[in-house]
């Protein structure tokens, strides 16, 4: 089958959203399906890539690393027919996700959409105060999803969470899925070497963006408590993003800052080689719809400790691969990670071995499996499900868009705000000096 994957974020954007859509891309592919992946430009793609269609966007929008997707160019329609999709698959409900609406009505064809984000957990990425925000971006991507074929969530929890909001369209539960035999040989002793740790260490690891909506402020309160405690335990970072600094104060405050490594954004075997390295992964992101990066720590034999939330309360198996810590407090989470931390070696080994056994079940071959078969079971039921005439499906285009342009008009006139501000400040300042 034909499939269009329209996204916000793509390779080589790092991040849950694009591994995901690369992913599922090359399983379809591998089992012969053609894709034709619809992203924005990014910073650094191929310039080789095939059957991918970048969209001009606005990069790292008000301090974030996504992309503002500006007006869609014409070239997409004329790519769009000559692909001949039989069905389109949206992985964001706004900007590109408008689009995917409209394409899928315009060839009256199904449309799938993945919710792969809680999206009103990121609004402090909106240079302006609305307090309904949060309200506004969650019955949008209700109302979206409403107007959907299918919707895919990564986990269980996410699923309960669109059911209780009021999501009526069929739901199913499909991870994202790693490629475990990818992530079980590493070389840890050579990444520990390459960034000074210590070959005999406890080394605690956590990889991610390094952004406010992680709740990484708490993980470096609980991990400097712990690395208080035991002085011969180190901890590595890898990923970066705007929480980075504030992270080093606490270390710094804290007095364990020479001890915390950072390696920066990893790919390919020296990401592995950093999972390999770790002894444990910590974890207290509360905003994940599926905790993809603990996944990946499992298939490395990496057993976790994580904040029981979304996303990571479907990976963590409490006392099987780890511990999932129901309160958020940094003497729990510290007990937590004592709790392996005071292990024998051989009870240690058991706990690796448990580790990768339950990444298992989270094999991308399965994910895609599941995928497939739910696009077959859409596009069957589509066939013989009475279409919403043009006029109606106009009509939510032009309600979503509309909202959507209020949205950005607020953006704008809170950021030409700020810019006078900046600018009257500096006028007066030159002239007091």
């Amino acid at each position: 089958m034909n499939i269009v994957m329209i996204t916000n974020t793509y390779l080589p954007h790092v991040g849950g959203v694009a591994r995901s859509v690369d992913r599922f891309t090359e399983g379809y592919r591998k089992r012969g399906h053609r894709v034709l992946v619809v992203a924005p430009e990014f910073e650094g793609q191929d310039e080789h890539e095939k059957d991918v269609v970048r969209v001009p966007a606005v990069q790292d929008f008000n301090g974030s690393d996504f992309s503002l997707v500006v007006p869609i160019p014409l070239y997409l329609k004329t790519a769009l027919n000559e692909f001949e999709p039989d069905i389109i698959h949206a992985h964001h409900p706004f900007l590109l996700g408008v689009s995917a609406l409209r394409a899928a009505n315009a060839r009256k064809l199904p449309l799938v959409f993945t919710h792969h984000t809680m999206y009103e957990q990121y609004s402090h990425y909106v240079p302006v105060e609305a307090p309904n925000m949060s309200r506004f971006v969650i019955q949008m991507c209700t109302d979206y999803a409403n107007r959907c074929d299918a919707v895919i969530t990564p986990s269980e929890s996410i699923r309960d969470i669109l059911l209780r909001r009021g999501v009526e369209t069929p739901i199913q539960v499909i991870p994202t899925g790693v490629n475990v035999d990818e992530f079980h040989k590493g070389n840890g002793p050579s990444f520990r070497e390459a960034h000074d740790i210590p070959a005999k260490c406890l080394l605690l690891g956590h990889l991610g963006r390094l952004a406010p909506e992680k709740n990484l402020t708490f993980l470096a309160r609980a991990v400097s408590a712990f690395l208080q405690s035991r002085k011969r335990a180190y901890f590595l970072v890898v990923g970066t993003g705007p929480s980075a600094e504030e992270m080093k104060k606490i270390f710094s405050d804290e007095g364990v800052v020479d001890r915390v490594r950072w390696a920066g954004k990893l790919t390919g075997q020296t990401l592995v080689d950093a999972y390999h390295a770790m002894d444990l992964f910590v974890f207290s992101s509360k905003s994940e719809t599926q905790g993809m990066v603990l996944v990946e720590a499992l298939a490395a034999g990496t057993p976790l400790v994580a904040l029981d939330a979304p996303g990571a309360r479907e990976v963590v198996k409490d006392r099987v691969n780890g511990r999932l810590v129901e309160e958020e407090s940094a003497p729990e989470f510290v007990r937590a990670i004592n709790w392996y931390a005071r292990k024998k070696k051989a009870d240690r080994a058991k706990l690796k071995e448990a580790a990768r056994r339950s990444a298992e079940s989270f094999s991308t071959d399965r994910c895609v499996d599941k995928a497939l078969a739910l696009y077959d079971q859409v596009m069957d039921a589509f066939r013989h499900t009475p279409q919403y005439e043009e006029s109606e499906w106009m009509a939510l285009l032009r309600a979503i868009e509309e909202e959507w342009s209020l949205w950005t008009q607020r953006m704008s006139a809170a950021a030409d705000l700020l810019f006078e501000d900046d600018e009257e400040e500096a006028k007066h300042g030159t002239d007091s000096s």
